[in-house]
């Protein structure tokens, strides 16, 4: 259930998941003797290379062999260690998911995953190296929690509320520099949605740093008058149902916002709540049943529709529908 509405800040300062991910790793590390870090050779780029070179005893460079390592790390966590194994969201979600399921999931281990490069915006690796439905791939999976977070100061409290979970736990972070929106005194919960902003017109769901995009959106909104009531969702399993029903309650019109294709990801969990518990108009904005391509960042997010002009058309489009209604209704039609 989401709580108050978070403070959010806009000091301009702008910092990468997987710098915060490196150093609040070896903080784990230092802090608690359970921990170690599995990685499959992409230190430098994930920045697990700080532990590694902090506590060269406490890491452990497993290879481009990523099934091995879910399986060491399986090993591990019969021992009573914490291991949290590092790579891309492309072969945390993909390549080793047999292993994942039956050696990790199945007896509901204490493996933590982190995905770096997650979504579009994966430094032109191209196509092969970006994974656009990890989400949507883990959060099916039994006994797996799967947290998003929007910026830096999210990625160092989830990685600490990850830590203290006791069972499976995935987090997916991006690649490059984004603005900082929680303040110091931000508090995260697994389970728990945050309300951004406070509005009444129409509501938007996001997760990850598209929460940020859609921030930007409700600012484009404002200006021609229309307030947009914004729910950010880091732990998109499980999902904070009571706040998405809630949210959408409020405005009677949902928009959710993705960098993540819309089939299995947080639109789906959205769609699939509100048929539920609270049937709402909504649209969804996120990427559609394709896959990506290199390009520079505000490329891809102009291309595939993830700009916060595109979640701003999207709130318009869904309440110009209602208005649509309405007026269909007072008239008398069916």
């Amino acid at each position: 259930m989401s709580g108050p509405a978070a403070v959010v800040y806009r000091t301009g300062e702008s910092y990468a998941q997987r710098d915060v991910f490196g150093q609040t790793l070896l903080e784990l590390v230092e802090e608690d003797p359970r921990v170690v870090v599995l990685d499959g050779d992409l230190a430098n780029s994930t920045r697990s290379e700080i532990v590694a070179k902090a506590r060269p005893d406490r890491f452990f460079m497993m290879g481009i062999a990523e099934q091995n390592m879910a399986g060491v790390a399986a090993g591990m966590a019969t021992l009573g260690l914490i291991p949290w194994c590092v790579s891309f969201a492309c072969f945390i979600a993909n390549r080793d998911l047999d292993q994942l399921r039956v050696v990790v999931a199945q007896p509901r281990l204490n493996v933590k995953l982190a995905g770096g490069y997650s979504g579009l915006l994966t430094g032109k690796s191209g196509k092969t190296h970006q994974d656009v439905s990890d989400i949507a791939t883990l959060r099916a999976m039994p006994n797996m929690i799967v947290i998003a977070p929007a910026d830096a100061v999210e990625v160092a409290a989830a990685m600490r509320a990850a830590n203290a979970h006791d069972g499976p736990v995935y987090v997916r972070l991006t690649r490059d520099a984004s603005p900082t929106i929680f303040g110091p005194d931000y508090r995260f919960e697994i389970g728990r949605a945050v309300i951004v902003r406070e509005g009444n017109d129409v509501t938007i769901i996001s997760t990850g740093v598209q929460t940020i995009r859609a921030l930007e959106a409700a600012d484009l909104l404002a200006a021609e008058g229309i307030g947009a009531h914004v729910l950010h969702v880091p732990t998109v399993k499980p999902l904070d149902t009571d706040a998405v029903a809630a949210a959408a309650q409020r405005t009677g019109r949902v928009v959710t916002a993705e960098d993540h294709t819309i089939i299995g990801g947080l639109g789906a969990a959205v769609a699939e709540t509100l048929g539920e518990l609270a049937p709402t108009p909504m649209r969804r904005v996120g990427i559609r049943d394709t896959f990506g391509e290199s390009a520079p960042n505000d490329e891809l997010l102009e291309k595939y529709g993830l700009t916060p002009r595109h979640v701003a058309e999207a709130a318009r489009e869904v309440l110009r529908a209602g208005d649509q209604e309405r007026g269909a209704a007072s008239r008398g039609r069916p």
